[in-house]
């Protein structure tokens, strides 16, 4: 702690403090005004609304794995809870549910992450192809995904999954535009 003379702390009248907005000829309070919406270097940004293809992926596969895996994961505790015997131990018990659910939680988790990311790069790709952002490119999206997700076992098969597929999708878009015009999110 170094040595402060009282006198020394106080600013002396020949002396003033330094205000870096003293050329500026503005009210300090109007500095800090920031504004809510983005701004876009370049007008062809601001004109569209919308995820990039790599936010995109990134939204739709994360969300997507994540989800599953969480709900795999309840699935495989409760299946742990079923398969206890009398005999085990706490430790025996902990384990089984930790192995079951982290288990089922990967295996539902990838299974569903593949299906948000193929619906990413289809809708990415209709959007991009049509430079239109609306409730039927993502139908479109859902179609496709649902057809390539199981277009392995059939022609019938992957028509089924498309169509369930495209009512997934848009019922997913119908129910986010319900929220946002009800909730007022």
């Amino acid at each position: 702690m170094s040595y402060s003379d009282s006198k020394s702390d106080q600013p002396s009248a020949a002396t003033r403090l330094y205000n870096p907005y003293q050329d500026l000829h503005l009210p300090s309070q109007t500095l800090y005004h920031l504004p809510t919406s983005p701004e876009f270097l370049f007008t062809e940004e601001s004109l569209r609304q919308r995820r990039s293809w790599g936010e995109n992926l990134t939204f739709y596969t994360g969300s997507a794995y994540l989800t599953a895996s969480l709900a795999g994961g309840g699935s495989g505790f409760f299946s742990a809870l079923r398969s206890f015997e009398p005999t085990d131990t706490l430790k025996l018990k902990v384990n089984r549910i930790l192995n079951s659910s982290g288990h089922s939680g990967r295996i539902w988790g990838n299974r569903v992450g593949i299906g948000g990311f193929i619906y990413a790069m289809m809708e990415s790709g209709i959007v991009a192809v049509t430079d239109r952002d609306d409730v039927w490119s993502s139908v479109a999206a859902g179609l496709g995904t649902g057809a390539v997700c199981r277009a392995a076992r059939g022609v019938r098969s992957a028509a089924v999954a498309g169509a369930l597929g495209g009512l997934a999708a848009g019922a997913v878009v119908a129910g986010k535009q319900a929220l946002k015009r009800y909730a007022m999110i």
